[in-house]
């Protein structure tokens, strides 16, 4: 079913409508009332929620011949509006008072609508300039705290974006020029008599982007510095919203646009899965600035991530395991950054006793660590289990292997931040962020939650 109504986009339309009028009225504002600009870009956000909400109900269909609204554009929506709340909210404390405090919400609020487009669009070219929005204003919020290591960041955030956009932008012609037109239906249709060789190249070249984006290896290079560069609300942005969008229009592209059979793109896409796990954790285990060790985390986390990607087409399995895996990971990632930007430093060693501190916080701790573990009965754990189940329906049993091996392998590197939480060394005089500490505690609420419920919150996807 297919039609042309502005109604059907209106979680977009009401990020969108947040983020100039937003804009327009931090232009008028003085430093101190800035705040407005925030509280407007919330309204925005829970409103586009409960359209989003609302609109999930809804038979799927395609809208403006671009825009399929379907269960992954439902989740996408969901997930990003309600993760980009999240940082907002943490946002609040940090910069009220900055002297472009309201052009730091619009920025969010832009890459956060970029994000929703690149999970929902259903052809090329709006694909491409999904890309871009999601991508320029991340690039400005890298560098917001226009401090050395902040623009260092932004710097190769920006060049390694360039650079894989251009081959991204190769792809979209090759593929366009193989397939006679950009639609992903078109494409399905016309690939599969195109000379192989040519499509796969094509296909390379445009997950070159989308891997940038999503932190995935050989696209990871940015991931560590931009997490250790930026302000830590930029941080805990761009290392969740993005990736969810990259992985929603990776999955959309090989399970709509390639024709069964086409090339070897699942072998790749495994293969790239392996590394990019691989490299996170063996990376991660030498980090004692928690930032970084987030960082690779979350690269980590992006090949567990791309396994489903690698299974689309070949078992049912693959789209929920995606789906709730992106839930999980984001809640699960903010709260994990929630709980640096409380405590305010990023040495290991600035979380001993942290147990003596806030005992509430240390707990938020192990939860959100052990989580991105998969332990049960977080929402990581039912993300992870989905995954396995799907590598292993979809006849990729020892990318399964792969990927439980370096879950295991995963506990080591964040036990070396949990243990010292509890020790009894020293007494504790560092204060905390509430408005962050009471962030974690929900993210850490919400993880639980999904990981309880998981059985319910599947019957009703």
């Amino acid at each position: 079913m297919m039609r042309e109504n502005p109604a059907d986009l209106l979680p977009e339309l009401f990020v969108l409508g947040a983020a100039v009028i937003g804009l327009l009225t931090g232009s008028f504002l003085p430093r101190t009332r800035q705040w407005i600009v925030a509280v407007l870009c919330t309204a925005g956000l829970m409103a586009g929620l409960v359209a989003a909400g609302l609109a999930a109900r809804r038979a799927d269909l395609m809208t403006f011949d671009a825009f399929m609204l379907d269960p992954i554009t439902h989740v996408t929506r969901i997930v990003v509006l309600a993760a980009t709340l999240l940082v907002i909210v943490l946002a609040m404390g940090p910069m009220r008072g900055h002297r472009r405090e309201s052009e730091f919400y619009v920025l969010v609020l832009l890459t956060a609508l970029g994000t929703i487009a690149l999970g929902a669009t259903s052809d090329l070219l709006v694909l491409v300039a999904a890309y871009l929005l999601a991508s320029i204003p991340a690039y400005a919020l890298a560098g917001f705290g226009k401090d050395a290591p902040g623009t260092e960041a932004a710097l190769k955030y920006y060049l390694v974006g360039a650079f894989l956009g251009i081959f991204m932008l190769a792809g979209v012609t090759l593929l366009y020029g193989l397939g006679r037109g950009t639609s992903y239906e078109m494409l399905r249709a016309e690939l599969g008599t195109a000379p192989g060789a040519a499509v796969t190249v094509g296909v390379v070249l445009l997950i070159a982007g989308l891997l940038f984006k999503a932190g995935a290896v050989p696209a990871h290079f940015w991931v560590p510095d931009v997490t250790e560069g930026a302000p830590p609300v930029v941080a805990a942005f761009v290392t969740t919203v993005p990736k969810i969008g990259a992985f929603a229009a990776l999955y959309r592209f090989a399970a709509e646009a390639l024709p069964p059979g086409t090339g070897d793109w699942p072998l790749l896409i495994a293969v790239i899965a392996t590394a990019t796990m691989t490299l996170g954790n063996l990376a991660a285990f030498a980090q004692n600035n928690v930032r970084r060790l987030l960082a690779y985390s979350t690269i980590s986390q992006a090949g567990y991530l791309l396994v489903p990607i690698a299974v689309a087409g070949r078992t049912d399995l693959a789209e929920p395991a995606l789906l709730f895996y992106l839930a999980a990971y984001a809640v699960t990632n903010i709260g994990a950054f929630a709980i640096v930007i409380a405590v305010g430093r990023d040495e290991l060693s600035a979380y001993t006793a942290l147990m003596r501190r806030s005992p509430l916080l240390a707990i938020a701790l192990v939860i959100c660590l052990l989580g991105l573990v998969g332990t049960p009965p977080t929402a990581v754990f039912v993300g992870k289990l989905l995954m396995f189940g799907a590598a292993l329906d979809g006849r990729y049993t020892w990318l399964a292997i792969v990927a439980a091996v370096n879950s295991v392998a995963s506990v080591f590197y964040y036990l070396r931040w949990i243990v010292p939480a509890f020790a009894k060394d020293r007494e504790p005089v560092e204060s905390l962020n509430r408005t962050a500490q009471w962030t974690a505690y929900l993210a850490t609420a919400v993880s639980l939650a999904l990981g309880i419920g998981s059985g319910l919150v599947l019957t009703l996807g």
